[in-house]
């Protein structure tokens, strides 16, 4: 049975799955003030940078169009599964739910298994129900519907971290007032984020990248207890060096079954801002 994989730009993929047409990416839109750009492979992760550094104004993303999405559920696939950003993050899980809609009473006999997930994660959590949903229907074994119960179980199993290097961001959208973004940044605090089924929580304070990195590998080591049989995946924004730094504090004292490590694409480089990296296991 023939399977096609589509997400939004906030999912990172491995660079040999960005040509493979079992996978479509449906770009996001940035914005950083009057400068508009589509979230794709046209994206200038250093450019987008500057501008954001440069702008009082908070950087903004819209979801792609319910008909954008629809037009990816063309084609001869007959299991197609979308993976989105958290729906607590983006209206782009509601746009695909509409075009799910739009489709299937557009094409009333199709034979077509369409399945939304809302990743309640973002950049490597929903590369993670990607390459499930990937390696699932390669083997062959599992029906659509036990193929989407595996992914939902995911749900109740994945973990997502990130720290913030960089407080700007939350400045600028009004989550963190200035005094506090000016204090935390004199005396190098970086909070140690979570998500929590969609939302952002904070979960430890540390003084210096370093120690921040080190509690995060604590708080991953104390909650992860079955990382035998699970995916790392690190994803960065240009801290190529921080994300193996990572990587080796968890390896230290876990096994994995695979690990990955990649750059963030737009989205995600708008969330984690120059310096953050995202970890989820």
């Amino acid at each position: 049975m023939s399977y096609k994989i589509v997400v939004d730009s906030c999912c990172e993929l491995p660079e040999e799955l960005k040509n493979d047409p079992h996978f479509e990416r449906i770009p996001l839109v940035l914005q950083v003030g009057d400068y508009t750009i589509e979230d794709d492979e046209s994206f200038d992760q250093k450019d987008f940078l500057r501008r954001v550094a440069e702008s009082e104004e908070c950087a903004k993303s819209s979801c792609p169009s319910p008909l954008r999405f629809a037009e990816s559920f063309g084609g001869d696939a007959e299991h197609i599964y979308v993976v989105t950003l958290s729906s607590k993050l983006s209206g782009s899980y509601n746009s695909a739910v509409l075009a799910r809609t739009m489709y299937l009473e557009e094409h009333e006999d199709t034979s077509k298994r369409i399945y939304i997930c809302d990743s309640e994660s973002a950049s490597g959590g929903e590369c993670q129900y990607a390459l499930l949903a990937s390696q699932l229907e390669k083997q062959g074994v599992l029906s659509f519907e036990q193929i989407v119960e595996r992914l939902e179980q995911l749900k109740k199993e994945l973990k997502t971290y990130f720290i913030l290097d960089n407080l700007e961001t939350l400045r600028k959208n009004g989550r963190l007032s200035g005094l506090k973004a000016m204090v935390a940044s004199k005396l190098s605090i970086k909070p140690v984020m979570a998500g929590d089924r969609g939302s952002i929580v904070e979960r430890a304070k540390a003084i210096g990248t370093k120690k921040a990195l080190s509690q995060l590998a604590r708080i991953i080591q104390q909650e992860v207890k079955d990382s035998a049989g699970r995916r790392l995946i690190i994803t960065h924004c240009n801290c190529r060096a921080r994300a193996e730094e990572m990587k080796n504090l968890l390896t230290a004292k876990m096994k994995f079954a695979e690990i990955l490590i990649m750059d963030t694409g737009g989205i995600s480089t708008l969330y984690a801002n120059d310096g953050g990296i995202i970890v989820t296991v």
